[in-house]
């Protein structure tokens, strides 16, 4: 029996701009050995024909480059976000249009604990859209007195907790912890924002959120979700890698219906950069097909729907504060530093324009001091840079990976709250970016938002909000510049591009399969093209029923 498979499809996008289109590929040991015509295809011998995609469209496999196995660990929990959303087992959970609706969810959840010393955990919760209304502890106080309650915001950046919690955490008006929010009076009101003071609600409740990440039920999940989406490599962008996660990650991976590529990011915030560098060096030669280890995941500041993320001058629109240093601009000057000597890839968290001012002010004094050719670092999130910011980007050699997506879910909230109308309309600048030549990818930051490549790409050419307004039609892309930043674009900001991203001879035979060609169908419908399978290392995948 050959060990050479030939696929054919009604129309291959190949993202090679040398051979844009074909109508056949050849696969041998789960790389691409010929692509172009049938006839093309055959020369190189016996083959089996796979003809299931003749009728379809197949382009290359689509690269999540921000996003978080969390996506597949957080529905262990009740989630209690404004929009719609489907779990992974195809449950739909109905938003939740107002904070008493949030409560009353809470006590229907609450009610059918049985254990009364279990924490009460839920996520997705974001206040931003109830009208400047913030959750404070008498909420969550009708839902339990007795037991801790702890709601993760959509964010991730900010949390939400009862008075029991609070107590037991020895939280109260004397506390000063940056983060912990406190009312007129100076009592706290129990929101937590960023690290610092998340860390008492943790202490307290037990980190579940980011614990569960540790069964093979929670990788499984989000492997799933992402084939769904048409996704065969994903990252997971912040990851402590405990022993216990590394042995799902090497388990769970290793599977041979195991439908992705997972790219696992180390924390390198809450650590001495050299323990982060040391366990990089053992993380790294343990990577493998289907899961690679040695990028660094840093933060700058935090979340501007949050109103955590740092923002130059004139600030916040709605007055409010500025926000958080998640890391103090000193201390990530010593990160970047310390990884970028001992050679690791930096992804860096900056939301706000005076976060990646920071980031890009340390990134030149360390490329001055150690010039390293095609480090490729990487500004994630990257929401708010002006055209200055992006000159200096890609004289620096940085990447950007843009969170397309916040445009529908929060743009209408930046325009009216935020940023107000003029800045809001440049958020995610997309297009200036790419005129800058800076390496441009774009994400979901899943769970943040549903991982969904074609819809994160409908966001970039479409620019349009949740109510229909177009945000800065003047940063509007093109279909084909989105399909790169989701494929080749994402491949870069990873180091995979020699692997994955095209349709290419010696590459990863990784495919995802449509029904309807994105270039030619409207722009408007992008998000709307059906995904029916996908291929990774030439093996079709198999699709769960969730």
């Amino acid at each position: 029996m050959s060990n050479i498979t030939v696929f054919t499809a009604r129309e291959i996008i190949t993202m090679n701009p040398s051979q844009p289109e074909a109508h056949a590929i050849a696969v041998r040991d789960g790389r691409i050995l010929a692509v172009g015509s049938l006839e093309d295809a055959a020369a190189w011998g016996d083959y089996q024909l796979n003809t299931q995609f003749a009728d379809q469209v197949i382009m290359p496999g689509l690269v999540e480059g921000h996003s978080h196995v969390m996506q597949g660990t957080l529905w262990h929990f009740p989630y209690l976000g404004y929009f719609d959303r489907t779990g992974p087992d195809g449950k739909l959970w109905s938003g939740l249009a107002s904070i008493d609706a949030v409560v009353d969810a809470l006590c229907v959840f609450e009610q059918q604990m049985t254990n009364p010393n279990e924490p009460l955990f839920a996520w997705g919760f974001d206040p931003i859209y109830f009208g400047g209304t913030r959750m404070v502890l008498e909420h969550l106080d009708r839902v339990s007195s007795t037991r801790p309650i702890m709601i993760l915001h959509s964010n991730g950046h900010l949390a939400n907790t009862n008075r029991v919690l609070l107590e037991r955490a020895g939280i109260d008006k004397d506390t000063q912890v940056e983060g912990i929010l406190k009312d007129s009076h100076g009592k706290p009101t129990g929101e937590l924002q960023e690290f610092a003071a998340l860390y008492f609600g943790y202490a307290i409740a037990g980190d579940a959120y980011h614990l569960a990440s540790e069964a093979p039920s929670s990788l499984w999940n989000f492997a799933y979700s992402a084939q769904l989406a048409g996704v065969t490599t994903a990252t997971d962008l912040y990851n402590e890698v405990s022993d216990a996660t590394l042995t799902t990650f090497q388990q769970v991976s290793s599977e041979s219906n195991f439908p992705i590529r997972l790219v696992s990011a180390l924390t390198g915030t809450g650590i001495d950069p050299q323990q982060g560098i040391e366990k990089l060096h053992k993380l790294t030669p343990l990577s493998q097909e289907n899961l690679k280890f040695g990028i660094v995941k840093l933060f700058a500041d935090g979340s501007i729907q949050g109103l955590t993320g740092r923002l130059r001058w004139p600030g916040y629109y709605n007055g409010a504060e500025n926000g958080i240093w998640v890391t103090a601009p000193e201390q990530l000057e010593e990160q970047i530093l310390a990884y970028h000597q001992a050679g690791f890839q930096l992804h860096i968290h900056t939301n706000g324009d005076e976060a990646i001012q920071v980031a890009l002010d340390a990134l030149e004094k360390t490329l001055q001091l150690h010039p390293r050719p095609n480090h490729r670092h990487t500004l994630q999130h990257c929401q708010m840079p002006d055209r200055a910011q992006l000159k200096r980007m890609a004289t620096l050699g940085l990447c950007a990976n843009m969170f397309s997506n916040h445009l529908y879910y929060w743009g209408d909230v930046h325009y009216q709250q935020t940023m107000g109308p003029d800045r809001s309309c440049r958020m995610d600048p997309v297009a200036s970016a790419i005129r800058e030549g800076v390496a441009v990818a774009i994400h979901s930051d899943a769970p943040v938002t549903p991982i969904g490549p074609l819809f994160t790409a409908w966001c970039a050419v479409n620019r349009q909000t949740a109510s229909g307004r177009i945000l800065g039609s003047s940063e509007c892309i093109s279909v084909a510049q989105a399909l790169h930043a989701i494929t080749l674009g994402a491949a870069y900001t990873l180091h995979m591009d020699q692997d994955i991203g095209s349709i290419e001879v010696g590459k990863w035979a990784d495919f995802t399969v449509l029904a309807d060609n994105p270039l030619t169908t409207d722009p408007s419908k992008l998000k709307d093209i059906p995904i029916l399978n996908t291929v990774l290392g030439g093996k079709v995948t198999q699709t769960k029923d969730l």
